[in-house]
């Protein structure tokens, strides 16, 4: 099989996966808790604290362009699907007419906000790499995908647009109007996720550094808004219809 070939194969693989793989870093993850709270403990609570508001940040930085991205995003196009490739039709409006993959990178800043709060600069350069290297051929068999359904459309707008570094110069008006109730049906679970992490790390962490687990009252009422907004979305979702979304310009 020639190289071509074999990394799409690998990246078709890793699409399908791409929601489960990410927990096998779990048992890293848990072995670098240990690091949580230096900065506390080498400059004060007021730079931790607000080194961990600015990881928390950054995370929710990376949800708002995915949810740029949804909510603006035609049916059948910038989907959850995990089975097969599938697009109804190219996306080349709106955040897409400024880069290829916003999505994708929605999802490293996600990520890059979680891996920051482990307080490690080694940790954040190999889970950067690692990152990298895994959606690399995602992206690859995507594209591939994406080149073989639309032909000679898909690579005019490829020449025109990076991958990642948006070009505000091709900036074209969305063919949809922003619909909320696609962020809140798509992205319900991304914004829980974030919190649910952040929370378990801050958590855990006096368990390495003092010998018992604990929160402050701020990340008490984080945790349970958070989880207050998800479980009615989630309701909102799966017992009724008021989540479906608009489709007309």
């Amino acid at each position: 099989m020639a190289l071509r070939e074999e990394i799409e194969k690998q990246g078709n693989w890793l699409f399908k996966k791409r929601s489960y793989l990410p927990l096998l870093l779990t048992p890293v993850f848990i072995y670098l808790i240990r690091n949580v709270g230096q900065i506390e403990y080498e400059f004060g609570d007021k730079v931790e604290n607000f080194f961990e508001v600015s990881c928390v940040s950054i995370s929710f930085l990376g949800l708002f362009l995915r949810c740029l991205v949804s909510g603006y995003a035609p049916e059948g196009t910038s989907g959850r699907n995990t089975k097969d490739q599938y697009a109804k039709s190219l996306n080349t409006t709106g955040i897409y007419s400024l880069m290829r993959h916003p999505l994708y990178l929605g999802n490293f800043i996600i990520f890059f906000g979680i891996v920051l709060f482990l307080e490690s600069w080694w940790v954040s350069i190999i889970c950067t790499m690692v990152f990298w290297f895994y959606y690399e051929r995602i992206i690859f068999s995507e594209e591939e995908f994406l080149r073989k359904q639309f032909g000679n459309q898909y690579l005019e707008w490829a020449k025109r647009t990076h991958a990642f570094l948006p070009n505000f110069k091709n900036w074209q008006k969305p063919s949809l109007r922003f619909s909320f109730k696609k962020v809140f049906k798509k992205e319900y679970s991304g914004f829980f996720a974030i919190i649910v992490v952040t929370t378990l790390l801050e958590f855990l962490a006096p368990i390495f550094i003092k010998g018992k687990a604990g929160l402050s009252l701020g990340w008490l009422i984080f945790f349970t808004t958070g989880f207050i907004i998800y479980l009615i979305l989630l309701l909102l979702k799966t017992k009724t219809s008021l989540l479906n979304a608009d489709t007309s310009k």
